[in-house]
């Protein structure tokens, strides 16, 4: 960054990087362009290493009042289960694209499913309620002002299993086919944009980020989990809503790089231009 911030930055990264290896990874790039100065679209390692942390994003998330699955943790899977209730879905709490994400409707079956992540993983197994109900992605744009943009629902239809596992996402032919605007009545669209705006305040995230809820039956919200870097593919939630917003991908990830320019500078990239 040039000593004086109202200076042209001699560059601007558009950060997608995911990591490579070891702990934490998603937050080794932003860390590494803070250390050199080097301004960036999106979270910053505190936000990154927040919402990459599944057991943490709930826990401080639960702490302000807002709404999440019942869970614990577990290594053995002979632990206490306390008030959780079955069916319970099993999965890795430093992963995402669903990896190691598993549906067990039985007591009996959870040994085994937590058994596959500690080994598999490496990590203790993050247990937590099964939420029947609907699926609803919130994607949220911006800073200090924060765009709501429209709702997408993951539409499971007939499925058997009503889940966004990692096969469900990439290895059947089709994965569910996305509905947005979700179509939901206004009072609980305003109670999930809330919430929303809420999770991406209290987990640090930057320029743009999505909430993902599931719906039960009787109209309770839930936060599954809060994506820091959603995917930016013509398919993927969060472009499927800035279309139907009346962006192109163009000028969705024209805005992003605006939105992260004026945290920055104070003004947007085509205001300075002119």
């Amino acid at each position: 960054m040039p000593p004086d911030l109202q200076a042209r930055p001699s560059g601007f990264v558009f950060n997608l990087a995911c990591g490579i290896q070891g702990e934490s990874r998603s937050t080794h790039v932003p860390a590494m362009l803070e250390m050199a100065g080097v301004p960036y679209t999106g979270s910053g390692p505190l936000g990154q290493g927040l919402t990459l942390e599944k057991v943490i994003t709930k826990r401080l998330i639960r702490g302000l009042g807002m709404p999440t699955p019942n869970f614990r943790v577990m290594r053995r899977g002979t632990e206490n289960i306390g008030d959780l209730r079955f069916p319970v879905v099993v999965k890795p709490p430093c992963e995402d694209d669903s990896l190691g994400l598993q549906l067990v409707r039985e007591p009996a079956e959870l040994k085994r499913a937590v058994e596959v992540i500690v080994e598999q993983y490496a990590q203790d197994a993050l247990v937590e309620e099964y939420i029947e109900g609907r699926e609803i992605s919130v994607p949220l744009l911006g800073n200090e002002e924060l765009e709501v943009l429209p709702l997408v629902e993951q539409d499971f239809g007939d499925r058997a299993t009503r889940l966004m596992t990692w096969e469900a996402k990439y290895a059947a032919p089709a994965g569910p086919p996305r509905v947005c605007p979700a179509q939901i009545e206004s009072r609980l669209a305003t109670v999930l944009r809330d919430i929303s705006i809420a999770t991406f305040r209290a987990c640090q995230c930057r320029d743009y980020a999505r909430v993902d809820f599931r719906i039960d039956r009787s109209g309770q919200p839930f936060v599954l989990e809060v994506n820091a870097g959603p995917g930016l593919t013509t398919t993927s939630s969060y472009i499927v809503a800035a279309k139907a917003a009346g962006h192109s991908l163009c000028s969705v990830i024209n805005r992003i790089l605006d939105v992260a320019h004026t945290r920055y500078f104070g003004t947007a990239i085509h205001q300075r231009r002119t």
